[in-house]
């Protein structure tokens, strides 16, 4: 499928993601102004479901690029609809080596990126440690560094469940109401001189930040 057509479905696909979020989990957004609207920028999202980057894509005003596991592009309609909504593959370890190379080269064309720097779904619903590889992305990307912080997915679709518990608009809310809250741009630059520990506690000190912010803008009952 050419670019042209993929950025079709994109944009067709995410509107009708908005409604069903919305009506079926009660999905609220804020600070989508704050992603830089053109040029280079590194998403940066607590992860807590596989939901993830379709919350972080409805809530972000601008087409967004992911990495996803090699491992998930097996089925050929799942491994089409993902490379039609810009996902590429990466090994395992995530952000060293090719997840490295692919970062990069989506930043030379302008576009930005999400990335979960967890590495992996949360087991508790809290923040874990964050890889130490994000560290050299950001390093050698010296672009925009977007918080982005998500309320909500967890309870809704733990990584143990099989099908996810709604929280319908209609109804009174639950802890399954979604949130998603985009914080203001890191200039990426600040870090260049900066200990990998001393980054590493910056953003997760952003990361807890924008997760609370998210946690206060979810439908309450």
């Amino acid at each position: 499928m050419g670019p042209r057509l993929s950025n079709l479905l994109y944009d067709a696909l995410r509107p009708a993601c908005f409604a069903a979020l919305t009506f079926g989990f009660s999905f609220r957004s804020e600070g989508g102004g704050n992603l830089p609207p053109t040029g280079p920028a590194l998403l940066i999202a607590n992860h807590q479901s596989w939901w993830d980057p379709v919350l972080v894509g409805v809530a972000s005003p601008r087409r967004l690029c992911f990495l996803a596991r090699k491992t998930l592009f097996v089925n050929p309609a799942l491994v089409w609809l993902m490379r039609t909504l810009n996902a590429s593959p990466v090994d395992q370890e995530g952000f060293a080596r090719e997840g490295l190379r692919t970062v990069l080269g989506h930043f030379d064309a302008g576009r930005a990126v999400l990335i979960f720097p967890e590495g992996q779904r949360t087991w508790d619903g809290k923040i874990g440690p964050l890889m130490p590889g994000v560290t050299l992305l950001i390093k050698k990307g010296q672009v925009p560094v977007v918080p982005v912080g998500i309320a909500g997915a967890f309870e809704a679709w733990p990584r143990w469940a099989r099908v996810p518990t709604p929280c319908p608009l209609f109804l009174p809310a639950t802890r399954s109401a979604l949130a998603v809250s985009v914080g203001r741009p890191v200039d990426g630059r600040r870090y260049a001189d900066w200990p990998r520990e001393a980054i590493l506690a910056d953003l997760a000190k952003e990361l807890h930040d924008a997760w609370e912010r998210a946690k206060r803008l979810q439908r309450k009952a």
